[in-house]
């Protein structure tokens, strides 16, 4: 089976793969800085999520050094919405260091390319097979899955990362290993998919261990939801209609980004009595967090400590997450 897999996974790819604007043909340099924008945007999210965030950040920022020199406040906002924001400061990074010592190109020895900022073993291995074509298949979910389904191996096992990375390095050489490695990740998201896969259409399905011994086979670990009770307290002046915000350590996904005060307490019978009013409960999820937040503010005419004044009427022209986002339009109540 490992023998004649490559040429199966290649055939079905040329005349299956999605048309995804990082695909196109275009220059080398192009190229590369269009794979290095889409593996640092799909960490974590979807293609479909992806490519209209791809195609405005291209549009406003198109080359390696045009990001370099971009300002990381511009970064941000074209990031903003995407989520996991230090994927973006670790681009912006990453673009800088290429630029400054690597004459605008990624490395192609693969232990550089790892210590760029935000690329850990994964994407190290798929920048340097889809830039570079080095015989290296990047192991995300997909690929786990098509081969732990191909060879029957249970995903419960201690070494089951081991065992799928023994079986991957069996593989034939082949001259397309860019295609190669896109095409197994492709297979994976579409065919092979986590949930329903499309079994009675795969070519593959006389080889599959999985298929043909009707036993189910998941990657899908569940995924814990944690539930977090959270008070968020807004310093406002009235006169002005602006809000207090700071650099918050609370919420690590939000690590200094501009935020109200954040407590993960619940709410006690003091807060009247020092001049903090209720104004709504709401409820926010982020990554698997599940937040049900109590909103309470204040009216102040001195600025806390280490926070600045932003107004609640206007964006301001500084990056504010989609969180921070939200709480302006529900405090933007209290002056209506």
């Amino acid at each position: 089976m490992l023998s004649i897999l490559p040429k199966k996974i290649l055939y079905w790819y040329d005349n299956n793969k999605r048309i995804l604007p990082w695909r196109i043909n275009t220059s080398k340099n192009k190229k590369e800085y269009y794979v290095l924008v889409s593996e640092f945007m799909l960490q974590q999210t979807q293609v479909k999520t992806v490519i209209p965030y791809f195609l405005k950040f291209v549009t406003k920022i198109p080359d390696l050094k045009a990001l370099s020199k971009c300002k990381e406040k511009k970064v941000l906002k074209l990031w903003e919405g995407l989520g996991y924001y230090k994927r973006a400061k670790n681009l912006h990074k990453t673009a800088t260091i290429l630029v400054k010592n690597y004459n605008s190109k990624l490395p192609k020895k693969i232990e550089k390319i790892i210590k760029l900022p935000g690329v850990g073993e994964y994407t190290a291995s798929a920048l340097s097979a889809l830039i570079h074509n080095k015989e290296c298949i990047p192991i995300d979910g997909n690929v786990k899955r098509v081969f732990s389904r191909l060879f029957l191996t249970d995903v419960n096992i201690q070494n089951f990362d081991t065992e799928i990375k023994k079986i991957i390095n069996k593989l034939p050489k082949v001259d397309r290993n860019a295609d190669l490695a896109e095409a197994l990740m492709e297979f994976g998201a579409v065919v092979c998919k986590p949930q329903n896969p499309l079994c009675k259409i795969c070519h593959l399905q006389k080889y599959c261990k999985f298929f043909n011994g009707k036993n189910y086979i998941s990657l899908n670990k569940k995924f814990s939801i944690k539930e977090k009770k959270i008070n968020i307290y807004c310093y406002l002046n009235k006169y002005k209609k602006e809000i207090a915000l700071t650099k918050n350590k609370n919420l690590s996904f939000l690590n200094n980004f501009k935020m109200p005060e954040i407590q993960m307490v619940v709410a006690n019978n003091n807060l009247k009595k020092k001049g903090w009013h209720y104004l709504c409960s709401y409820k926010n999820n982020i990554s698997n967090i599940k937040m049900n937040i109590d909103l309470f503010y204040k009216f102040t005419k001195n600025i806390p400590k280490k926070f600045n004044w932003y107004s609640v009427d206007r964006s301001s022209q500084e990056f504010i997450p989609s969180f921070t986002k939200k709480i302006f339009k529900k405090i933007a109540k209290v002056y209506n």
